[in-house]
């Protein structure tokens, strides 16, 4: 079914290429509010908010499988064809839940925070994306943060980055470090909140109910280096572990190495 869309004035005025505007996926497009359907139903029924609150909702309870238009409109109490006089279908519906959840509050500048504890505040925040939804580690990715969300944290983590000696190229590559450590912690603790919620335990999750049978089967001829970390207990996470949290002792490594790297940098001019 053909739809038409038009792109609408924003606060700002208008665009000075419309046709680059026009290129945007119609996703991304809602997502900054700059295309609307001419054609909508009685006012005040729906919004695209309501829409994708609803389909939240439904992938927090049910996982991203569950989410349909046709579940989304049921959930609402109206028909398929209601939603899409809002948004054009189910792919851009993920990217509007996507740019929802990614929409978090950001703290306040302050001028004397370290910039370690900012980031460190910037990773946790992001991982708590994952925990609270679950299903945001199934999105597929597609394309660099296109929508206004998602670019709110990324302009945050540059805020932090601002006063650092660094080129706008090595900037976006600590970006993506973080973030890319912040994404595997997170989908490591989605995981095991996932395991625990549906019946398991920590201790199966983290191997620890399972080293004495790892100790009778790790034999140090197959496995010369794994078998003294097993045998003390750091692998099934049954020893105390005096580093601390796994996921925030890897993170102050990562800062370590931006930290010498500046500092490396610094002292080479």
């Amino acid at each position: 079914m053909e739809r038409k869309w038009r792109v609408r004035r924003m606060d700002s005025g208008d665009f000075t290429d419309a046709e680059a505007i026009h290129k945007l996926p119609p996703g991304v497009a809602l997502s900054w509010g700059i295309v609307r359907q001419q054609r909508r139903g009685p006012k005040g029924e729906l919004s695209v908010k309501k829409i994708v609150d609803a389909a939240i909702e439904i992938a927090d309870r049910d996982g991203l499988a569950a989410v349909s238009m046709s579940r989304v409109a049921q959930s609402l109490g109206f028909t398929t064809m209601s939603l899409y006089r809002y948004i054009t279908g189910k792919d851009d519906l993920l990217v509007l839940m996507q740019d929802a959840v990614s929409n978090i509050p950001i703290p306040p500048e302050e001028a004397d925070k370290p910039w370690r504890q900012e980031m460190a505040e910037y990773a946790w925040a992001c991982i708590d994306v994952f925990r609270k939804h679950p299903w945001y580690g199934d999105m597929p990715i597609t394309s660099v943060p296109l929508t206004p969300g998602n670019l709110q944290v990324i302009d945050w983590m540059l805020r932090i980055m601002k006063p650092f000696p660094l080129t706008d190229f090595e900037k976006m590559s600590f970006l993506l470090l973080i973030s890319s450590y912040a994404r595997a912690c997170g989908l490591i603790a989605r995981d095991m909140e996932r395991v625990i919620r549906e019946g398991g335990s920590r201790e199966a999750f983290t191997g620890a109910g399972y080293g004495e049978a790892l100790r009778q089967l790790v034999k140090p001829d197959r496995f010369p280096h794994l078998h003294p970390v097993l045998m003390s207990g750091a692998y099934t996470d049954e020893a105390e572990n005096p580093i601390g949290d796994d996921l925030d002792f890897g993170l102050e490594r990562i800062l370590d190495g931006i930290e010498h790297y500046m500092r490396q940098k610094t002292a080479d001019k």
